[in-house]
């Protein structure tokens, strides 16, 4: 595992909570918006998050003050012990750290999402991954063994077509639609809302992690637990990812699924399809109202194949710059 680039080591200092030792460590870090603001200040200013590490450079965090106060931001960019605590902690667990500002960082999500990409992506397995044609499955938590029959089989066709599966981690629809694709030899993107460095650690990753069939990334950090709010928050993260989504069972105006999906027909590009065979679902039904399209039910992976290239957005090609304002 590399060390983090000069420019991630500054956003992390400046905006990640860097937990050690299991433990939080109080500090005023920046908010999302803070350090959207910060981060345009700079752009202004012809500078670059690294800057602020460099000696000397305390006329161009006086100039940051009208943004940030500028003994806060010397107080975050003082955490350099902290930091180096932290990095050699995720180091041990095979976790690398990336941010807007790397070349590697997921093109998709920064042309998607733009400004509501994450600024940091923690994660453990190929970053290559993250690139790859895929199809997001998601669906409710607590659902029948039917829906996570059908959610496994879709995954399957999804492996056949050579299609990453791209879900959140959680029981019930995303974990048996991950199952369902690496049972089929197929590989898996998890989005995780928390708990990282456990999941990392579990038995049943540590080969597929280092096999190249599954990548686990979060954008937040890797000792943060789970809670309701980041697993709402990392949806954007999960579809953004993928070239189209599927959405097997959702509750009207309730969960992270029907925020996610609302919001994703609302703001952002990436195609929504919602199951459209089986038991009926009021969820899904409101979700055709907003927008969604019925899933068209290939009978193979060679038809999956066909339906996302006639209906994903345009492909990504070319190189994309680093973007360091928008995170």
């Amino acid at each position: 595992m590399s060390d983090p680039s000069p420019n991630t080591q500054a956003i992390l200092l400046l905006a990640a909570p860097l937990v050690a030792d299991g433990k939080r460590r109080e500090a005023p870090i920046l908010s999302p918006g803070e350090y959207r603001r910060l981060a345009a200040r700079l752009r202004h200013l012809d500078a670059e998050p690294q800057d602020l590490l460099v000696s000397g450079t305390d006329g161009l965090i006086e100039e940051c003050g009208d943004t940030v106060d500028s003994t806060r931001l010397k107080s975050l960019l003082g955490r350099g012990f902290l930091l180096a605590q932290a990095v050699d902690r995720w180091a041990k667990r095979a976790i690398w750290v990336i941010s807007r500002a790397d070349d590697d960082y997921p093109r998709r999500l920064k042309q998607r999402l733009k400004h509501d990409s994450p600024a940091v992506l923690y994660g453990c397995g190929h970053r290559s991954l993250l690139e790859a044609q895929g199809l997001a499955i998601v669906g409710s938590r607590d659902v029948d063994e039917p829906l996570l029959e059908y959610s496994r089989c879709v995954a399957s066709q999804a492996a056949a077509a050579d299609l990453a599966v791209i879900s959140g981690g959680a029981r019930g629809v995303d974990r048996a639609a991950m199952n369902g694709a690496l049972e089929s030899g197929g590989v898996v993107a998890g989005v995780l809302a928390g708990d990282l460095e456990r999941a990392v650690v579990h038995r049943e990753h540590r080969d597929l992690l280092v096999d190249g069939r599954l990548v686990l990334v979060s954008p937040y950090d890797p000792s943060a637990r789970f809670n309701v709010g980041h697993a709402m928050q990392r949806n954007k993260t999960i579809y953004a990812l993928a070239d189209a989504a599927l959405i097997v069972d959702a509750t009207v105006d309730s969960g992270g699924t029907w925020a996610g999906a609302v919001e994703q027909l609302r703001k952002y590009p990436t195609p929504v399809y919602v199951r459209s065979t089986g038991a009926p679902s009021a969820g899904l039904d409101a979700l055709r109202e907003r927008g969604a399209m019925p899933w068209p039910n290939p009978a193979d992976g060679d038809e999956l194949s066909v339906i996302l290239a006639g209906n994903a957005p345009t492909r990504l090609t070319g190189p994309t710059q680093p973007d360091l304002f928008d995170g």
